[in-house]
Parts: C-alpha cells; structure tokens; sequence
C-alpha cells in the first residue's frame, strides 16, 4: 500500500513592519483568538522559517513565550500553510515557528548557513533538523540584547510539534533534552516508499519510539485518515512516556486547520499548549481525568496511558 500525507499552502501579500516582514491576506485577516492578537512575519534572522507571535510584545508584560517549532505537512517548505492554526495558538501567547518562508517569498538563505547547505537544487524539501533551527534561533534570540525576544522566550517551555509527514519530523527530532512536549497531528510513523510519488519523508523507524523523554500526544481522524493506523500503532508501542491518543469519527487527514483560528484543531493544540507549557488548570479539562472534555465528546475516542 502506498501512502501519501498531502497539504497545500496559500499565497499572501506583503506589507512592511518591525522587527520582520509582516504579511497580511487581504481574504484572511487572521489574528486568533486570543487575548493577544497574532501575526505571522518573516525574520530576516531566519529566512528559512516563518515566525507566528504575538502583535504587540509588549502586551505579555512580566509573561514570556513558551516555543512551539512546527513541521508542515508534506514537509511543505511553506511557512504559511497552517497559518490560521499557528496564528491561532500564538494569540495566546506563544511563540511558534514553521519550518519554511512565506509561500510567494523565496529569500536566499544566508551563505554557509545550515539551511542553506540542505536545500539544494531539488526545491523545497525540507529537513527535520529545521526544526532544531528554529528552537536554536529563539533561544539566541531570547539572549541577544536588541533583540525584540530579548529575555520574552520562555527556553524552558518547548514543545515540537507537526502535521503528517510534519509529524514524523518531529519524531526524527524527539531526542532533543530541550523538547518538553510532543504534538502529532494527522501522522504517525511509517517505512518511507522510495517508490511512491508525494513528498520524500526522512527515514524514522518505530524504534524511534523508544528513545522519547517526553509527553507524546497523538490526534488524528479515523480510518477514513490515512494516518489512523500509523497513530494508533505508535501510541500502543509507547510505554516510557506519558501518551495520549485521540481520533474523531468523520476527521479527514486535511483536518480543520485552515478554518478560521484553525477550526476545533486550533482550539485543542491551544488548549494542550496552555495546559502542559503554562500549567493552566481550566485547559487542562480538555484533557485531564476520566471525564475529560474530548473524552465525553461522543465523536472523540480516547485513549491514555502513563498520565497521572
């Protein structure tokens, strides 16, 4: 059986603001909704990825930006295809980070940088290592005085998250000591097909699951998502970590992130993020306990283990 992860991206104008290039759809003004309207910009720090944060920094006050890094289905080098899903989450005050530049802006990557030695003449495949990039770059962000992150990044709060082939990257990366939280969202792990047409995805084998420090939660359709066995089986080869497994009768592999703030995958990622990055106790609910709010959604199926 041959299978394919697949999502499109979206093209944007462009209009100028501090500290990168902030791009404004004039079909989609997306700025979440959260009590910190977002934006989605392009660091001229890193070209190579798009930065989703809030507006005005100075609205988080004394609060600093947990860091989510986010792989794109497809492993699309497209910054902007989970725009309404990353804009979303960082209207309530995050900091997150998509591999890939602005689908209609194709900058040059710096000479010699890493980014600029993997993609190579092929186009745009990208890397799971562009992940790491991305958590790097905050973090010297976070202490590079001038900065407009200077000393607002929560370095402590990471999680790594990614949508289909996205997903897989984020397990390629899973080891990191730095990476307190695991997302995986419409994926799973699979032997790659050498054969098969669709984006070339790295070479992560199920004992990847062995190697895992951190919370691991899996969301995916059923088995009309072609993720769905992929999911299922990774979750019930994990026995380290806390896990959390939930798919949603009707759910297509193309899920709900491009509806606006990212359709009800925007509000569950927002609420996991607040819950395991900032301890919120109300977010939480969603999540936590017997009667958990996806688990009394009778179009949600749970499953847990590990989880005290």
């Amino acid at each position: 059986m041959r299978l394919r992860y697949w999502c499109s991206g979206m093209l944007l104008a462009l209009s100028l603001t501090a500290p990168g290039i902030a791009m404004q759809s004039p079909s989609n003004n997306a700025e979440g909704s959260g009590p910190y309207p977002a934006i989605m910009e392009q660091d001229p720090g890193l070209p190579t990825h798009t930065v989703y944060r809030p507006r005005d920094l100075s609205k988080i006050g004394e609060k600093k930006l947990p860091l989510l890094s986010w792989g794109n289905g497809a492993c699309s080098n497209s910054g902007d295809s989970f725009r309404n899903f990353l804009t979303e989450i960082a209207s309530h005050g995050f900091l997150a980070i998509a591999i890939g530049p602005v689908s209609n802006v194709t900058p040059k990557p710096p000479a010699r940088s890493p980014a600029a030695e993997r993609l190579g003449p092929d186009g745009p495949s990208t890397r799971s290592s562009q992940l790491i990039d991305a958590i790097d770059w905050a973090i010297a962000e976070n202490n590079r005085k001038g900065s407009p992150y200077f000393g607002k990044v929560d370095t402590s709060k990471i999680a790594v998250m990614g949508q289909s082939c996205g997903g897989v990257q984020t397990y390629a990366v899973a080891a990191d000591p730095r990476i307190k939280l695991l997302g995986i969202w419409n994926s799973g792990i699979i032997i790659p097909d050498p054969n098969r047409n669709g984006p070339a995805m790295e070479d992560v084998r199920k004992d990847q699951l062995l190697k895992l420090h951190s919370p691991l939660f899996i969301f995916t359709g059923d088995k009309g998502d072609v993720a769905y066995p992929n999911g299922l089986d990774d979750f019930q080869r994990v026995t380290t970590v806390p896990a959390f497994h939930a798919y949603k009768d009707g759910l297509g592999h193309g899920g709900t992130y491009r509806e606006p703030n990212g359709g009800e995958l925007g509000k569950i990622a927002s609420a996991l993020l607040q819950w395991q990055l900032k301890g919120d106790k109300e977010a939480a609910k969603m999540f936590d306990g017997a009667n958990c709010g996806l688990c009394q959604d009778p179009k949600w199926h749970v499953s847990k283990k590990n989880m005290k």
